[in-house]
């Protein structure tokens, strides 16, 4: 279908509106961050990279980014692992109560955490679990495995069966076709899973907040929260450090960019 060049030019312009819109608010908080944290700073110059270390170390974010790193390299590797199997199960096989099993799954997609938290941390805290790195990332694990487990049953459902078949031809078991031939196929629809359990993983406020009352496993988005009401008011602060907190998630973005588009577009969608 040809488009016309009125039609390109609108597209272009809604684009580009839409495209301000959102990082017009990005942008001011980069520029913030690098404006004068004081009037002694001002009287210096209008350009402070030095506000990212003054952030760091006021707020402990070293501290607080490696607990964040931590938590979500454990939630995402056993939350990947048993994702893949899972969907794996529910997309290839057939046995008795697959579409209750299912749906029990999904249950942790439309459950919000916080109507489960009081009781999860009770019950975390009657295993001596609470202020562990555990306590923290295994909730997440389980939210994660919901949406892993949606997610790649989709994508196994949209593999054609003579795939499979001509493998088991070949003498393949199952676990041979899952690891040699379905997961390098699936590359882009596992890509845009990890994106985006690193991200819910990384942003997570209230499940840091309740299982680690001491403070001592913190993770990022909780220590900005603290950052801004115990160590400072000063906006440029602020500023370097949100933008500190929100740059892992762009970076893992960008390096994953293309695979994370097509997986969106392709991995999970055919049925």
């Amino acid at each position: 279908m040809r488009v016309s060049p009125s039609e390109r030019t609108l597209n272009y312009a809604i684009l580009i509106f839409f495209s301000v819109v959102v990082l017009t608010p990005v942008f001011s908080i980069v520029v913030t961050a690098f404006a004068p944290a004081n009037a002694a700073a001002a009287r210096a110059g209008a350009f402070h990279p030095e506000n990212f270390a003054q952030a760091w170390v006021q707020g402990r974010f070293g501290t607080y980014m490696a607990t964040s790193v931590l938590i979500a390299v454990i939630v995402v590797s056993l939350a990947l692992v048993l994702s893949v199997m899972a969907g794996y199960a529910f997309g290839t096989m057939r046995f008795r109560g697959e579409q209750v099993l299912f749906y029990l799954f999904l249950l942790g997609i439309m459950v919000p955490s916080e109507a489960i938290i009081v009781p999860l941390f009770f019950d975390l805290r009657t295993f001596g679990l609470t202020d562990t790195p555990w306590a923290v990332a295994l909730p997440q694990v389980a939210q994660s495995i919901a949406f892993g487990t949606y997610w790649m049953r989709a994508y196994f459902k949209s593999v054609s069966p003579s795939i499979m078949d001509a493998a088991r031809v070949d003498g393949a078991s199952k676990g041979r076709i899952l690891v040699s031939i379905l997961v390098p196929m699936g590359r882009p629809a596992i890509t845009t899973m990890i994106v985006l359990m690193f991200m819910w993983t990384w942003n997570e406020f209230l499940i840091p907040l309740v299982m680690s009352p001491s403070g001592e496993f913190r993770t990022a988005p909780l220590g900005l929260a603290f950052f801004q009401g115990q160590y400072t008011q000063g906006t440029a602060l602020l500023a370097a450090a949100a933008v500190m907190v929100a740059l892992p998630v762009v970076i893992l973005y960008f390096l994953m960019q293309r695979h994370f588009i097509r997986g969106m577009l392709e991995g999970a969608v055919k049925e």
